[in-house]
Order: C-alpha cells, then sequence, then structure tokens
C-alpha cells in the first residue's frame, strides 16, 4: 500500500486541523453563551451571530489552549456580545492594534459576572 498523500502537505493537514480545532472550540464557547443568555440570545441576528462567531475564532487563535478553556463564556450578557461586536467591526478594520482588541474581547470574557443583590423574600 502506498502510504504517500498525493495533492496534500503536510502544511495542509496542518491548516484543516487547526480549522477544525478551531471551529469545535467556538462551537463550545457559542453553547455556553447560548445557555447563559438564554431567550435574549434570539435578538441577535444571524449576521451578528456569525460575527461572534468569527471574534471568538480570532480570540482561540490568539490565546493559549488552557486560558481557552478557563474562560467564562457563560456568563456574559448581552451588553457584553454587543461589545464583543462592535470589537470584532474594529477588528475586521483594524481600526487599532490587533493584539489590543483582542486583549479587549479577552477581558469581556474573563470579567467576574456582575453582583446582584439576592431578591428579598
Amino acid at each position: 500500500m502506498n502510504n504517500q498523500r498525493p495533492d496534500v502537505s503536510d502544511e495542509d493537514l496542518g491548516i484543516r486541523a487547526f480549522k477544525l480545532q478551531k471551529a469545535k472550540a467556538v462551537e463550545r464557547a457559542e453553547q455556553h453563551i447560548r445557555h447563559g443568555l438564554g431567550a435574549s440570545r434570539s435578538e441577535l441576528t444571524a449576521d451578528e451571530i456569525e460575527e461572534l462567531d468569527w471574534v471568538l475564532g480570532e480570540v482561540w487563535a490568539y490565546v493559549a489552549r488552557h486560558d481557552w478553556d478557563s474562560m467564562h463564556f457563560g456568563r456574559l450578557t448581552m451588553r457584553d456580545i454587543i461589545k464583543m461586536l462592535t470589537l470584532g467591526s474594529q477588528l475586521r478594520r483594524h481600526a487599532r492594534g490587533n493584539v489590543e482588541i483582542l486583549r479587549e474581547v479577552r477581558a469581556l470574557i474573563d470579567a467576574e459576572a456582575p453582583y446582584e443583590e439576592p431578591a428579598s423574600e
């Protein structure tokens, strides 16, 4: 049996593996976000969800894997998502330094959940 892969280089295989890992990580993050937002997620358009996934993919490529695995996607609020979409727009336009923008997105995701007063009974 021939072990050579015609027309597929090791570089191509590496790129495909990278893209697949990124897509799976973004999908898991999106599930956490969906669960955290609940019904308010329906306020997002399909284009906004696609843009959010792109931003998440850029963050995944930026951070170390062990850092990604400890990020708090389920704590994101709709306000956080809108801010992430704004930062994503800046990232696409190269409005500021990419690393600066990615750090801001990461800070949004890593931020502690806002304190809420317990309901009085």
